[in-house]
C-alpha cells in the first residue's frame, strides 16, 4: 500500500474512532435515557443540540467521504481490516479519557488485532 493510500485509510479510521469518542462524551453529558414514543421528541432534540454529538456525527460524515476516496484506491480486502485500528485507538482513548477498564483480556485482544492488521498490511 502506498503512503497516500495508507494515509487515506488511516485518516478515515481515525475520524471514525474520534466520532465514537465524541458520541460517548455527548452521551455522558446527557446521562442515561430511554427511547419510547412518549419521549422520542425530547430525546431527539436534546441529542440534536449536544455539541459532542453533533461533532461525532460530523466526523462520521467526513469519514465516509474519506473512506470512499480510500476505497477508490485500495482493495476492500485490505482496507476493511484496517478499520480494526479504530478498536485499538478507541480502547486506549476510552481508558485515558473516560476511565474505562482495559484489563488483561482486552489487552490480549488488542494485541491480536494489531498483529492481524500488520499481517494484512504486509500482504
Amino acid at each position: 500500500m502506498k503512503l497516500i493510500e495508507f494515509s487515506l485509510v488511516l485518516f478515515g479510521v481515525l475520524l471514525n474512532a474520534f466520532a465514537q469518542l465524541l458520541l460517548k462524551a455527548g452521551v455522558r453529558q446527557l446521562g442515561h435515557f430511554d427511547f419510547s414514543l412518549a419521549n422520542a421528541w425530547p430525546v431527539a432534540s436534546t441529542l440534536a443540540t449536544n455539541w459532542p454529538i453533533i461533532g461525532g456525527l460530523s466526523c462520521y460524515v467526513v469519514s465516509v467521504v474519506v473512506w470512499i476516496l480510500a476505497l477508490s484506491r485500495v482493495e476492500v480486502s485490505i482496507a476493511y481490516p484496517m478499520l480494526s485500528i479504530g478498536y485499538v485507538v478507541n480502547a486506549g482513548l476510552a481508558w485515558y479519557l473516560f476511565d474505562e477498564a482495559v484489563g488483561p483480556q482486552r489487552l490480549a485482544g488488542i494485541a491480536v488485532i494489531i498483529i492481524g492488521v500488520v499481517i494484512v498490511a504486509r500482504s
